[in-house]
């Protein structure tokens, strides 16, 4: 469960009836005995209620998650109310493929075990810390899949309360593993119309409408709004010192576009968080508006990425003969199984062998960089364009001779009906439209007088290719450390706009 702060809740001792009453009094396989089903495994994680362990099914044969609540530390008649309300919100929300899977609860005298689909990919938090911070398009795909969570959640009735980077596991280790919602502790269920005065959540992610005490599901909204800045940039856009200071921050805070990295990043991203921000809970982007924002910044990623890999190719065509066949030898020591194509582990296997040991996570990104085709693999074209690619682009003269490529009538400007007749062109692309072809020259035009000239072709092609930008890394003590019981006495907080 997610920490439930600044509540004045009712803290009477526990008497034994309650800690031996039923729970989860209306489900039927509550009865059994979860030992005789599960083999108890590894602990995977400890919080304020209970245990989860990775538990494996005798008859299925498979490997589970089981979140063990004990009823001793569930002190008050609210606490047993959480417990039974998250089993109640599980088995409520349809399967979807961004939520973790419900299985079946179990209840004896000492506890209430939660069993569910096991995630071995670790938190979308360390993620985060080990990157430091995403490129526009990642964090646009990350978000999209919790808005996607957010859609399905509001639709069922239920707004979730807790939206945080810790409350999403993806289900492996591999790159584009699916991301999960796994904690429904603190969500509730809502007829359209009702507002709450509970505060619950975890600080850094608090609307301000849920500080004072009248909120509903456009909290949701806010806390995605927080999680897309920190993917974005690497910290919260709202924090402080003292506990008072990061509730005045979120309350009366402006958020921050100045600091690194904020300026290379586009107008579109800081619309889209600003939307998401919005103090007032009524003017604020709903769940679908993002939504279309996100998937429309995604298509124009789409195109500008595969713009980048067309002129990746024109300057692999322009590089001298022995490089090329230098390159080209490379490839096909890497490609082990000799089928004319390098997967992801040939690739690992391969940078490897030539002293460059990359994390599988920029792996993909590189496989991704080159892969025209879209099948997973790279030819020897795509290679020798991923090579330009690991070159950052550094050769003036190569580069211009693929900007000359795309300015037909050579007036020293790529400009829309060129753009455009390139595109159509090169059957990678498939079909476009004026709009997308706008979008490209708008991210790419610095000065923005509607064309591309050299200087803003090399800038584009040698920023935002480095898949590893300068991070600001932060520890999980960072966000945490005022994540519990930030607020001794809420309703005496200074909180008036």
């Amino acid at each position: 469960m997610g920490t439930c702060i600044s509540l004045q809740r009712n803290t009477t001792k526990p008497e034994l009836k309650l800690r031996l009453s039923r729970v989860v009094r209306d489900n039927p396989t509550a009865e059994g005995n979860i030992f005789d089903k599960y083999r108890v495994g590894k602990e995977l994680g400890r919080g304020e209620f209970g245990v989860t362990y990775q538990c494996f099914d005798k008859v299925k044969g498979e490997w589970v998650a089981c979140k063990k609540i004990s009823k001793s530390k569930l002190r008050t008649d609210i606490d047993m109310d959480d417990v039974r309300r998250e089993v109640e919100i599980m088995r409520h929300l349809p399967p979807h493929p961004n939520i973790v899977t419900y299985k079946e609860v179990f209840e004896d005298k000492e506890a209430v075990y939660l069993v569910m689909e096991l995630c071995q990919g670790g938190e979308l938090f360390d993620r985060i810390v080990a990157r430091g911070h995403y490129t526009e398009r990642a964090a646009a795909h990350v978000t999209k899949t919790i808005l996607h969570v957010l859609k399905v959640c509001h639709e069922h009735g239920v707004i979730h309360r807790d939206l945080k980077p810790e409350n999403f596991l993806y289900a492996n280790d591999s790159e584009n593993a699916p991301l999960k919602a796994i904690d429904f502790g603190l969500s509730i269920f809502f007829q359209p119309g009702q507002r709450f005065s509970e505060i619950v959540g975890s600080p850094y992610y608090m609307a301000p409408e849920l500080l004072r005490r009248n909120y509903g599901p456009e909290i949701d909204v806010w806390s995605a709004g927080v999680i897309l800045y920190i993917l974005l940039c690497g910290v919260p856009p709202f924090w402080a010192e003292t506990e008072e200071g990061i509730a005045h921050a979120i309350v009366h805070g402006e958020i921050d576009f100045q600091r690194d990295p904020w300026p290379r990043i586009s107008e579109d991203a800081k619309d889209l968080v600003r939307g998401m921000l919005q103090q007032n809970p009524y003017t604020r982007l709903t769940v679908e508006e993002v939504l279309e924002g996100v998937i429309t910044r995604i298509k124009q990623f789409s195109l500008m990425n595969k713009f980048k890999k067309r002129v990746l190719s024109v300057v692999a065509d322009n590089l001298p003969d022995e490089q090329v066949d230098g390159i080209k030898e490379m490839f096909h020591i890497m490609d082990t199984d000799k089928n004319g194509n390098l997967n992801f582990q040939e690739l690992k296997d391969g940078l490897y062998m030539f002293g460059q040991a990359v994390a599988d996570h920029d792996v993909q990104l590189l496989l991704d960089a080159a892969d025209t085709d879209g099948n997973g693999m790279l030819n020897c074209e795509e290679f020798v364009t991923l090579a330009v690619h690991l070159q950052k682009i550094s050769n003036d003269e190569l580069l211009h001779q693929a900007f000359l490529q795309f300015d037909n009538n050579q007036s020293g400007y790529i400009e829309f009906e060129e753009l455009q007749l390139s595109l159509l062109l090169d059957d990678h692309f498939g079909p476009t439209n004026d709009q997308l072809v706008q979008d490209i020259i708008f991210d790419a035009d610095l000065d923005k007088d509607g064309r591309i000239s050299f200087p803003e072709f090399k800038a584009m092609m040698t920023t935002g290719m480095d898949w590893k930008m300068g991070s600001r890394q932060y520890s999980r003590a960072l966000l945490n450390a005022l994540s519990i019981r930030l607020f001794k006495d809420a309703p005496n907080l200074p909180l008036t706009v």
